[in-house]
Formats: C-alpha cells, structure tokens, sequence
C-alpha cells in the first residue's frame, strides 16, 4: 500500500512540476520574446518548451500569401545559440539563420498560402560539465497590421 502512494505521489509530482515548467516558459515568452516581435502584432500563440542542449523540435504553421510576417525564436542566456531553419512542406529550406549569425527573427511574405516548418534546434558546446544547460525555448510569430501601422501617420 505505501508502495503505491509513493508512485502516486511520485507521478502527482511529475506532472505538477511539468505543468510548472511549461507555465514558466509561457511567462518567459510573454515577458521577454513578445519585445523580438515589435512592431508586429503577436498571433496569439505562445509556442514554447523547455530543451536543453542538442533537443531539436518542429512546428508546423500555417501562413498567408500577401501578409508580412516575423518569426521570432527567443531562449534563456543559459541556452547555446539557437538555430532555426524555415522549410516549406516539401523540406526545401527557406530560411537558415545560421546563414544569417543566428539571428532571432526572420521576417518574410509568401506569394502563396503555405503549412510551413520551422525546425528549432539548440546547439551543444565543447565545455565539458556536471549539467547539460536546459532552459525555455519559445518561437512567436506576428504579422504586420497594416490598418494600424505606424508607418501611416
């Protein structure tokens, strides 16, 4: 019987301290990735996870033709530098910020309407250590609300 409260609690733990984390990432995107997206509108979406060093995850998002987007990829100073390729549904990449100094933002217009893939990947070091560096990543998107530009007065 204890035995089985111990793995309860033991699971109750596990999901209370992932649902922390992830409340965290979103906190982290909120307050510090949404400045990456200025002057764009932010989509609504918090994209975000928590990775360590060499994870590589993949978003598939859905995107306009004729409106001007910014994707923005934002994560912890403990983090290695970030890299993240664009690639339309057939894999052929668009956009590589490895190409472009591991810029955080990528902004683009498609001429037609597209699922694309933005694949993140955080990059592992050479330092040797007790603890792989783990921390948010987010990835926000925003687009540009050309009724409510600056550019316009």
């Amino acid at each position: 019987m204890k035995r089985i409260l111990f793995i309860s609690l033991f699971l109750s733990f596990i999901a209370f301290s992932s649902i922390d984390a992830n409340a965290q990432c979103k906190n982290f995107a909120k307050k510090v990735c949404m400045l990456e997206l200025v002057p764009y509108v932010h989509d609504g979406i918090y994209n975000a996870a928590v990775l360590q060093e060499g994870d590589a995850v993949e978003l598939y998002k859905t995107f306009y033709s004729g409106q001007e987007y910014r994707i923005a990829i934002c994560g912890v100073d403990e983090l290695p530098q970030i890299h993240f390729q664009v690639m339309d549904k057939d894999r052929n990449v668009l956009y590589d910020n490895k190409k472009n100094d591991y810029s955080k933002v990528w902004d683009f217009i498609l001429q037609t309407s597209q699922q694309l893939v933005i694949s993140i990947q955080v990059n592992t070091t050479d330092e040797l250590g007790d603890v792989i560096p783990t921390g948010c990543v987010a990835v926000l998107v925003g687009f540009m609300n050309k009724e409510n530009s600056f550019d316009q007065f």
